[in-house]
């Protein structure tokens, strides 16, 4: 136990350091191994068997349509499409960079391609509209954590590899959550643009909703078919990957023709490094989870858990998991692979819904991802807004709040995760 507690913290100073995870990962793992004396060639074996799921084929094609309707200008689209939607409301281009989100989330379900993709048009977009600077990076940071919720969803994939959980299931339980959340930030901004003022973006005109529409049409056809072809059993998950590059390629080089080669060989080396990071720290943590269960880890989280647990209640233990899972993804940024692993035995043990969980680690990403010290979300979206850090993040303190207090409520009634694909396998 010791060894591990020793792990533990030289993986926690190696991140608050600086040190990419990748090589924290590694260095903590070695540690582990050696100072239990399973040092050899159980790390090589532990870290290829992690590899080895069938889901994880699946995670670098749907990278890779992503990198790919992101070069492609789909983003363009959704966002004209958006911005008839709503842009004349109060706060208007507040609310299409939510309603963006939500879109662009459908089709590459990763924060941080949503925010090189529409965060590097709408920050610059809403500071030449009269929003501060720092609001607008706040409203970028929180809205871009809806596309991890909306299938298809690259944090969801990890954790249904790392599980075992039906990937279809999981993508449907992030549904109904993710359009959720965009409700309650458009709710939030309507509240702030009435107080503060905001302006109105455009005016309404049906044609021009009808126009940007047709426009976007195809592209919301990505996530339709994904998952509507996983629910129907049509293709297994790698199939689902491989569809949609092929799809993602045919709009963007035969329909919009906004790809060319050099997009192309520029989305593949995005698409390759992305992948190589994520399967290299979702092997890692398999080592990791492997040699902290060799050292009993997972008992003393379930002991921990029953300290912080008030009573025999299941949602008070819940809660408890999640206060650790938010802790942790206060300091790592790749939460999943790396603390799922630990927990299993414990949602094993205390028969906590695998799938109501994926969706509230989902929710635990999301809330580390704008909340300091790593926060990857705000430091990114206060570079395109060339603020500090911590003005980014007091102006987001509403939308900080607000995901707080929307992830109490998913843990309180699951059924706002679990009933989509209870009825959809029905």
């Amino acid at each position: 136990m010791t060894g591990a507690i020793v792990g533990i913290a030289v993986l926690l100073v190696l991140l608050m350091l600086g040190v990419p995870m990748v090589a924290a990962l590694l260095s903590a793992v070695a540690l582990l191994l050696y100072l239990s004396g399973q040092w050899g060639m159980s790390l090589p074996q532990t870290m290829v068997a992690g590899l080895s799921g069938y889901t994880l084929l699946s995670l670098p094609l749907f990278v890779f349509a992503g990198t790919l309707m992101n070069s492609g200008g789909i983003a363009a689209r959704l966002f004209a499409f958006a911005r008839a939607l709503v842009g004349w409301t109060r706060g208007g281009l507040a609310q299409v960079n939510v309603l963006t989100s939500v879109f662009f989330g459908g089709m590459i379900g990763s924060s941080a391609a949503d925010l090189a993709g529409s965060g590097s048009v709408l920050i610059p977009a809403m500071k030449r509209d009269g929003y501060s600077g720092a609001f607008s990076a706040g409203v970028s940071a929180s809205s871009s954590g809806i596309g991890p919720l909306i299938p298809p969803s690259s944090p969801v994939i990890l954790y249904s590899a790392v599980t075992g959980t039906s990937l279809s299931a999981l993508f449907l339980a992030g549904l109904i959550p993710g359009l959720l959340l965009g409700l309650v930030f458009m709710a939030t901004i309507t509240w702030l643009a009435h107080r503060h003022g905001y302006p109105a973006f455009g005016h309404f005109s049906p044609r021009e909703i009808g126009r940007t529409g047709l426009a976007a049409l195809l592209a919301f056809g990505m996530p339709g078919l994904i998952v509507g072809g996983l629910v129907a059993g049509a293709f297994t998950p790698s199939e689902a990957g491989a569809f949609g590059v092929v799809y993602a390629a045919f709009l963007s080089f035969a329909v919009y023709r906004t790809l060319n080669l050099k997009g192309l060989y520029q989305a593949t080396v995005a698409a390759v490094q992305m992948t190589g990071e994520l399967l290299g720290i979702v092997a890692l943590s398999v080592a990791l989870g492997s040699a902290l269960s060799a050292a009993h880890v997972p008992q003393a989280f379930a002991g921990l858990i029953d300290v912080l647990t008030i009573g025999d209640s299941p949602f008070m233990r819940l809660l408890a998991m999640m206060i650790i899972a938010i802790i942790a993804g206060m300091f790592i940024d790749p939460l999943i692979p790396v603390l799922v692993p630990i927990l299993l035995p414990s949602l094993q043990l205390f028969g906590v819904d695998l799938i109501h969980f994926g969706v509230l680690m989902v929710m635990a990403v999301v809330i580390g991802q704008i909340t300091p010290p790593v926060a990857m979300s705000l430091i990114i979206t206060a570079r395109i807004a060339k603020v500090d850090q911590w003005q980014v993040f007091r102006a987001n303190m509403p939308f900080f709040i607000i995901t707080l207090l929307f992830t109490l409520v998913l843990m309180a009634v699951p059924a706002l995760s679990t009933w989509l694909p209870m009825h959809m396998r029905n």
